[in-house]
């Protein structure tokens, strides 16, 4: 089963949790054993697994990559003004996998599914979810 996420980020840099969309549509495909693949379509997003309990670590995530690839400085800013934007998805990564067990997300306590916005706002970012059954 592969289906799309399409999300409206509004700010340039900001993580999202997804975990309640890809979670729903593990429970329409009715697999209870398999993975799921999360992956973002854009060269400027990206797809992390990360803490969700408190806001601070999806802030500080943000914070890091600004830290770590400031803004400006990059040959591809004479293109576009974003090179830090493609940077920082090639740094965190376009996709994540997930087991399938009992039908739910193998997801520990504390882990959710987040889409990475590097260049936003956006109106049509897209996640395509691809969930394989365990035969």
């Amino acid at each position: 089963m592969q289906e799309t996420i399409t999300l409206q980020t509004h700010q340039r840099e900001i993580l999202i949790d997804i975990t309640p969309l890809v979670e729903g549509l593990v429970q329409e495909s009715g697999i209870s054993y398999g993975l799921v693949n999360v992956y973002a379509q854009g060269a400027t997003a990206a797809i992390m697994i990360q803490e969700n309990w408190d806001e601070s670590v999806q802030s500080d995530v943000v914070n890091l990559l600004r830290k770590l690839i400031p803004k400006g400085v990059w040959l591809h800013d004479a293109q576009d003004g974003n090179g830090d934007s493609h940077l920082k998805s090639g740094l965190v990564g376009p996709s994540e996998t997930v087991p399938i067990i009992d039908g739910r997300l193998a997801l520990s306590t504390w882990q959710n599914i987040f889409f990475c916005e590097f260049d936003g706002p956006r109106n049509d970012r897209r996640v395509l979810c691809t969930i394989i059954a365990d035969e």
